[in-house]
């Protein structure tokens, strides 16, 4: 299923999430092991408001790239602690800590490959 595009795109979101301070920012390539998607992108945020301004970052940088948000979950709720932005071949999720470490996505989805710092910042 992999899109050419897709990596180009989690690499938009990774930077979008530094931009923001983001904490623990995390890519998985799971397009060898689901057809969901190419790549996971997730991270975690200190507050509720500090979730918000992570995600419209990504929405705005993807955006201007030409990805289309499909569909979110979490964005409008007063006490976020997971929003999942679905842009068909990437997926973010932001979590706030406790959520993160509840749901554990990185443990669930752990035979996705994990992209490096290296790959995600070269141009």
């Amino acid at each position: 299923m992999k899109n050419t595009n897709s990596l180009e795109g989690a690499k938009i979101a990774y930077a979008a999430l530094e931009d923001k301070l983001a904490i623990d920012i995390r890519v998985l390539d799971i397009s060898k092991i689901s057809t969901l998607s190419d790549y996971f992108v997730i991270a975690s945020g200190s507050n509720s408001n500090h979730l918000k301004a992570m995600a419209d970052e990504v929405d705005e940088k993807l955006y201007k790239a030409g990805f289309t948000l499909k569909h979110t979950e979490g964005l409008q709720s007063y006490n976020r602690s997971w929003i999942l932005m679905d842009f068909g071949d990437i997926v973010v999720h932001l979590f706030n800590k406790e959520d993160r470490d509840f749901y554990s996505l990185e443990r669930i989805w752990g035979d996705a490959r994990e992209l490096t710092t290296e790959e995600l910042t070269a141009k």
